[in-house]
């Protein structure tokens, strides 16, 4: 018995050939295979290629190298995108898969098997709940398609798969065509397994992953059968979906088209529709009638007849054409063809055009027979109301004349206002009669209008009362006219009297003599004054016009309402009344303006007085300061009381003249003021004096403490600055010299600055007053000053000069050891260094000397500086000039010695640099060319689908592009190689070699890609048509889908979305049996060319994509004849509810329908209700049509025929039952019609009877 290691290494063994040829088999796509698996997987390239083959996405590109740390990252970059993918990778890690593990290295490819083959299968069980693993999910898929196989039972996958029965009982189920599986044994293990392996190879286009020996065995490796059961599952898996689809487009394939039949129908049937509606329109639109109710009557009955019995039958029919021509364009777009145009004048357009013309001529015949009927009955109806109307307005009219032919209006304003009352009373009674005058007047032009043969007696009636009524009415007029004239007058003597005795009033008011003791007081009085004139303003303006008025009246003609001898009197004397009381109020006014302006007077020279004393009281206090900033703060105070005392200056003097004009008036006692005026004026002048000695006195103190703050100022300035410049500090250095020769040059240009201020001080001085200018400090101060300044400037002077040179000194030597640091340093350099011979090192060497020739420019600009600087100070006699000498004779040989090394060097540098920038331009230039060598050699094995052809193509052309550019390139190195191995003949061998191996690099690549353009070309053509292919069939599958559907349309709008969609559909397959067409002749092309398709045959495709399109056409033309019908069906229904609707509102119309209580009301309603009728006729006619189709529906045995008895029967019994009340109606209307009529003429005889005896009045006089 063997022993576990021995089974280990066995299963291990067999793992690793069937994973080589599952990734063999995957990577063939790919243009890639694997020799050994532990080696071949190490550097990452075969592992990724295998990941984006299976994953169908892009991963990083991988590293280029051969050291480990390269593999390490690519392996590490396909491990990443695994985990990306959610695989869980457990103890596997990128460098076991580089030291090529083998016990890792398949652990990781049955994992990629697991997650991109296995862990995708789902299978749902009988009660349709999927499995719980990928695995147990091929398990029972296996179960279920070996079931009811004799001798095989799958319980796992190991020994259930050792006979070999189970390969081929899965083969025999999906192709029987391919295995006799009755003449199978389960002893002939070998056989067996042999036998389904070369199948699946040869027929099904399965890799052999598994040999004989590796099955039959007594533990078979699970993972190796799992593997390779997976490639059967998915190639069958694929293969039932093409199977399905060929079923459902066979489906489509079975009609027969009778369009020509259905055509020549149409054209029949709408001629001879046409013919019919041309000849009715002829009759109908005849307009004469006969002249009588009877003849109208038998005209309207016949019309009814042609609307409810002949044309209902032609509407069916011309439904009818419709649906036939919508049937005839269905199946011409169901076949692709072109729609059929009906011949000309009888298209549907033309039917309904010629229809709207039937109906517009019958909608006028019925409106003109219905008018002329209304027209007879109105005539009679009408004749026998005026007759009526008219005999009972003319005794109407009659009393009224003698009743407002009577004046008795009384004398005074209470008895005209209770006439006026009664006439607006007898106004309104005539005025609501007008309505019942006006309707006898209508009644008689409407019956002459009509033409009724009796019009002249109704004229002759009807002038007769129309004159009665304008007598009556010019007679109210002149009544009512009088009695406005009576109200008027009396109105005006009412307000007459209340006027008078209102100026009574005021006249007391306006004669008193109090005229205030002061101002407020005098300022009240006035305000109330203003007030009382305002009040006699408005009154004058309402006695005026209340005189014009009254005067108005004795200027009538005619009839005069008074005596206009009293209008005059009264006038006057209101007139006279009026003018006294202005008079009064002029004179009152006048009196309290004098009292206002003395009292204002009074007030104005006491607040002038006060305001005198208060500023001599702050003048007599003040001093003028003990220091510069009290002065200034007086002088601000001092301004300002200058400028009240100007304000108030113009005040006083306008007072004065107030004064003046008082006393001119002579209304008051002159001495008290001018005795006022004499006091404050006399203070004023007293208050102008002492202001102006204060001022000079501030002026003179101001200067004087401003010259000593000057002086002390200038003092202490001088003082610090002399300091400054007799300081013997001259700096330690260049940077400290140059800082304080700046500081000192400020410190020049300040004391330089204050030379003007110093000679000013004596003409200051001379300015101060005697008793600030004749001190002796003052002047003592000035002349110190003076000599102070004196000092300053000279010690400056020479501080200067002893600055300037310690500064060119410092300078010098600092600059001459920057120098000498610098050439110590690029000496050494120099000398130490040797040029090397590598390219990288000599690009080096060579930027180090580019930044030397910057740093050799800078620094001999510092040397010519230091010369210029030491000849300068040679020049000025500098004590140390031979020094200075010295050590610029030795700064300048040692520069002079560096810059000859840096020339020596340069040279020895360019010659390499040349060299090696040659020889490494000719191997990018090899390695170029044999990279696009080896890119167009991996083309040829590449391409197995339309993408990969299309991206090797577009692969080539671009590379052609980039030979194009090199070729240029290659001409150029050749030039440069020749003229260097002529410069440097000793390296002449090592210049020219690598050139030679290029040009031989060259001409292998272009052979090579010669060849693969060749190769492209042929599998470009398959791999197209295979997609093209898959495709087309990707769309058959959902357009049967869609064609299948069982949905049925529940309304209207569904049923016309539904047929759209499905009309669209068929468009959508005509736009797709081009592409059919076009599949067709790619296989025929291919089939000549003698290329093998991979999988199925070509010609078992073609016979499925024959059978699917055949069927997709019949499903499609099932489908449209079930919602053609669902339409019709939801049309009939449409109809119904619209009828349904209309019986609905006329049912509501009569059970709401109430008997008015006039006859003119009830006359309405019959006539309304005779127009309902007329509709209701029209109605049962449309409710007909309805009922005729749905026959027409039930006959066509439609799908929803109960539905539509149904509707039927429930539309018949609403028509008939609203024609019943109908009737019941209009028997009632005529019944209430009569007694109406007998109630109106009890109502208008009533008033007459009841109406009490006029009492005649005698007419007032006045």
């Amino acid at each position: 018995m063997a022993s576990p290691s021995s089974f280990c290494i066995a299963f291990i063994i067999i793992e690793k050939k069937t994973f080589t040829k599952w990734v063999n088999a995957h990577l063939a796509r790919a243009a890639c295979r694997v020799g050994d698996l532990y080696s071949d997987l190490r550097d990452g390239f075969v592992l990724t290629r295998l990941l984006e083959v299976l994953s169908g996405e892009t991963l990083p590109k991988p590293t280029r190298g051969r050291m480990r740390i390269h593999s390490l990252e690519n392996v590490d970059k396909a491990l990443q995108f695994l985990k990306e993918q959610r695989v869980h990778l457990e103890n596997v890690g990128s460098h076991d898969i580089v030291d090529g593990n083998h016990r890792l290295t398949l652990g990781l490819i049955w994992t990629i098997i697991l997650r991109f083959q296995i862990q995708v299968i789902k299978i749902k069980t009988e009660d349709n709940r999927e499995t719980r693993s990928a695995k147990d999910a091929l398990l029972l898929w296996c179960q279920m398609k070996t079931a009811g196989y004799p001798e095989v039972n799958i319980q796992n996958f190991t020994t259930s798969w050792r006979d070999g029965l189970a390969f081929n009982a899965l083969i025999h189920r999906h192709r029987p065509d391919l295995i006799d599986f009755h003449k199978l044994t389960k002893s002939n293990a070998t056989y067996n397994l042999q036998q389904a392996f070369n199948t699946a190879e040869q027929h099904l286009g399965l890799s052999k992953l598994l040999d004989p020996e590796d099955v039959n065995m007594e533990d078979p490796d699970e993972k190796s059968i799992i593997t390779y059961v997976v490639s059967f599952y998915h190639y069958f898996s694929k293969m039932k979906a093409l199977a399905v689809e060929g079923k459902r487009i066979g489906k489509v394939l079975d009609q027969v088209m009778e369009i020509a039949a259905i055509t020549a129908r149409y054209e029949a049937l709408a001629a001879e529709l046409l013919a019919w509606i041309h000849h009715t329109i002829t009759i109908i639109t005849n307009q004469k009638f006969a002249n009588s109710l009877t003849g109208v009557q038998q005209q309207l009955q016949a019309f009814t007849a042609f609307c409810t019995l002949e044309k209902p039958v032609k509407f069916q029919e011309k439904g009818n054409l419709e649906v036939l021509l919508f049937t005839i364009q269905s199946k011409l777009r169901a076949t692709n063809r072109k729609l059929y145009v009906p011949s000309e004048g009888k298209s549907i357009s033309d039917i309904n055009k010629a229809w709207t013309c039937l109906e517009k001529a019958e909608h006028e015949r019925e409106v003109a027979l219905r008018n002329e009927l209304i027209r007879q009955e109105k005539l009679e109806l009408l004749a026998q109301r005026f007759d009526h109307k008219a005999v009972m307005r003319e005794t109407w009219l009659n009393e009224n004349q003698r009743l407002v032919s009577q004046d008795n209006f009384g004398y005074d304003l209470p008895a005209v206002e209770a006439a006026m009352k009664k006439h607006e009373a007898i106004e309104a009674d005539i005025s609501s009669y007008q309505e019942r005058i006006q309707v006898v007047v209508e009644l008689a032009l409407e019956m002459e209008s009509e033409g009724y043969y009796d019009t002249r007696r109704i004229g002759a009636q009807k002038d007769n009362i129309l004159r009665q009524w304008a007598l009556l009415t010019e007679l109210v007029r002149a009544r009512r006219a009088r009695l406005e004239q009576n109200l008027a007058l009396q109105k005006i003597f009412q307000e007459m009297v209340y006027m008078i005795d209102w100026m009574e009033e005021m006249q007391v008011l306006l004669v008193s003599k109090d005229l205030g003791k002061h101002l407020l007081e005098v300022e009240d009085l006035l305000q109330k004054h203003g007030l009382l004139e305002a009040d006699i303003s408005a009154q004058t303006e309402r006695v005026q016009a209340l005189n014009a008025a009254a005067l108005k009246f004795s200027e009538l003609e005619g009839y005069q309402p008074c005596d206009p001898q009293i209008i005059c009197n009264r006038v006057n004397h209101v007139q006279t009344c009026l003018e006294e009381l202005e008079e009064l109020a002029a004179k009152r006014r006048k009196e309290l303006e004098d009292s206002r302006q003395l009292w204002t007077f009074f007030q104005e020279m006491e607040e002038a007085e006060a305001w005198i004393r208060e500023k001599e009281k702050i003048l007599a206090a003040k001093s003028c300061g003990r220091d510069l900033s009290s002065v200034l703060t007086l002088t601000n105070k001092h301004k300002t009381m200058l400028g009240e005392l100007g304000n108030r200056r113009a005040l006083l003097h306008q007072t004065m003249k107030k004064g003046e004009k008082i006393l001119a008036k002579k209304s008051f006692s002159s001495v008290g003021i001018q005795e006022k005026m004499r006091e404050v004026c006399l203070r004023w002048k007293k208050l102008e004096e002492i202001t102006g000695l204060h001022q000079q006195r501030l002026e003179d103190a101001l200067n004087f403490f401003q010259f000593s703050a000057e002086t002390d100022d200038l003092v202490a300035w001088l003082q610090d600055i002399y300091r400054i410049v007799s300081s013997d500090d001259f700096g330690h250095d260049d940077y400290s010299s140059q800082a304080l020769l700046r500081k000192h040059r400020a410190v020049v240009d300040e004391v330089e600055k204050h030379r003007a201020a110093v000679l000013a001080l004596r003409k200051q001085l001379a300015l101060l007053a005697p008793d600030h200018r004749q001190g002796v400090d003052i002047q003592i101060r000035v002349v110190e000053v003076e000599q102070l300044y004196g000092e300053v400037a000279e010690v400056a002077v020479l501080r200067t000069q002893w600055l300037q040179d310690a500064l060119a000194v410092y300078r010098m030597f600092s600059e001459v050891h920057a120098c000498e640091v610098w050439v110590d340093e690029k000496e050494q350099w120099l000398e130490k260094m040797e040029v090397p011979e590598e390219l990288d090192e000599v690009e080096v060497v060579q930027h180090r000397f580019e930044s030397l020739d910057q740093e050799m420019n800078s620094v001999m600009g510092r040397i010519l500086d230091v010369n210029q600087v030491v000849q300068q100070l040679v020049d000025g006699g500098h004590p140390s000039s031979d020094e200075v000498r010295s050590c610029q004779d030795h700064l300048n040989s040692r520069w002079n010695r560096v810059v000859e090394l840096v020339e020596n060097k340069k040279s020895q540098l360019s010659s390499v640099l040349k060299i090696q920038n040659f020889l490494l331009e000719c191997s990018e230039m090899k390695a170029q060319v044999r990279e696009k060598r080896k890119a167009i050699e991996a083309t040829q094995s590449g391409g197995s689908d339309l993408g990969g052809v299309l991206a090797l193509q577009r692969r080539l052309s671009t590379m052609e592009a980039a030979l194009v550019v090199l070729e240029p390139r290659l001409v150029e190195l050749q030039q440069e190689g020749e003229a260097l191995a002529a410069a440097h003949p000793g390296r002449a061998l090592d210049i020219l070699l690598p050139f030679e191996e290029i040009s031989e690099e060259w001409d292998n690549l272009k052979r090579a890609l010669q060849g693969c353009e060749d190769t492209l070309t042929i599998a470009g053509r398959l791999q197209q048509f295979i997609q093209d292919l898959d495709n087309f069939l990707g769309w058959l599958v959902k357009t049967q889908a869609a064609v299948g559907s069982e949905e049925v349309p529940d309304s209207l709008a569904e049923a016309e979305r539904l047929l759209n969609v499905h009309v669209a559909l068929k468009e959508e397959i005509n736009g797709y049996e081009e592409d059919y067409a076009k599949i067709q002749a790619a296989s025929e092309l291919l089939a000549l060319e003698e290329m093998e398709v991979p999988s199925l045959s070509l010609q078992q495709w073609l016979q499925k994509l024959d059978a699917g399109w055949g069927k997709l056409l019949q499903s499609w033309e099932m489908r449209r004849e079930l919602l053609v019908q669902s339409h019709v069906f939801h049309l009939f229904l449409r109809d119904v509810q619209q009828c349904q609707s209309s019986l609905y509102n006329q049912e509501a119309t009569l059970a709401h329908a109430e008997l008015p209580d006039t006859v003119e009301g009830v006359t309405k309603a019959l006539k309304k209700h005779k127009d309902f009728t007329t509709t209701l006729e029209l109605n049962l006619q449309k409710v007909q049509l309805v009922l005729q189709a749905g026959e027409s529906l039930r006959r066509q045995r439609n799908l929803h025929s109960d539905r539509v008895a149904e509707a039927m029967e429930g539309l018949r019994a609403k028509s008939q039952r609203n024609h019943q009340l109908a009737q019941e109606w209009t028997r009632r209307l005529q019944d209430h019609l009569e007694l109406q009529r007998f109630l109106q003429d009890c109502r208008e005889v009533r008033p007459g009877l009841l109406r009490p005896p006029l009492k005649s009045e005698t007419s007032p006089k006045i």
